[in-house]
C-alpha cells in the first residue's frame, strides 16, 4: 500500500498509460481511438472523433459525437449529476429492439470552459451494451456502478471503484 491511502500503480507494459499518470483535476483531450458500441445487432455509435476524459486513478471515458450516434434510440432522462469539473450532466435511456436501457448514457450540454470540447458529446455506460469496442477490443466496464470508465488492455491500474477505493 503506498501513501495517501491508494495501493501501488501496477507497472504499465509496453503501450499501456498508467491511470496513475492521468492528471487531477481531470482534462478532456481528443482521440482517434475507433470507438463502437452495439446492442441487439444494431450499431448505437461509430466514431473516430471522440473526445475522452482522464482523471487519476480512472480508466478513460469516452464522449461521442451526436453526429456518430444512432440518436432515435435516445431519449432524454429527467436524471441530473454534477460533476465538481464538468459541471451538470444530463441523461439519456436507450432503447434498441424493444429494450431500453434507463440513464446509459450522459452528457454536458453546458460544461465549464476547460471540458468545452466535450459539450454536447454523449458518453456510456459500457456495461448494459453487448459490445463496446475500442480499437476493436471489448472494454472492461470501470468496477463500481457509479463509475463510466473504459477499460482495455491500454490502460494499467488498479482503478478507482474497486473495493475500498471510495476516498483515494
Amino acid at each position: 500500500m503506498a501513501l495517501f491511502g491508494h495501493p501501488d500503480p501496477d507497472p504499465p507494459g509496453p503501450g499501456q498509460e498508467s491511470v496513475w499518470d492521468y492528471p487531477r483535476p481531470a482534462i478532456a483531450e481528443r482521440t482517434d481511438r475507433h470507438i463502437v458500441i452495439r446492442h441487439r445487432g444494431v450499431t448505437l455509435a461509430d466514431t473516430r472523433a471522440a473526445w475522452r476524459t482522464l482523471e487519476t486513478s480512472h480508466p478513460p471515458t469516452y464522449y461521442i459525437p451526436q453526429a456518430d450516434i444512432a440518436m432515435e434510440h435516445l431519449s432524454p432522462n429527467s436524471r441530473r449529476s454534477l460533476c465538481e469539473w464538468k459541471g451538470q450532466a444530463r441523461y439519456w435511456d436507450v432503447e434498441i429492439a424493444g429494450e431500453r436501457i434507463e440513464a446509459a448514457g450522459w452528457s454536458y450540454p453546458d460544461p465549464t470552459p476547460s471540458f468545452a470540447g466535450i459539450a454536447g458529446r454523449v458518453a456510456f455506460y459500457p456495461e448494459p451494451f453487448d459490445e463496446v469496442l475500442v480499437d476493436g477490443e471489448q472494454v472492461v466496464p470501470q468496477p463500481g456502478g457509479f463509475y463510466g470508465g473504459w477499460i482495455t488492455s491500454k490502460e494499467a491500474g488498479p482503478f478507482k471503484g474497486i473495493p475500498g477505493s471510495r476516498f483515494w
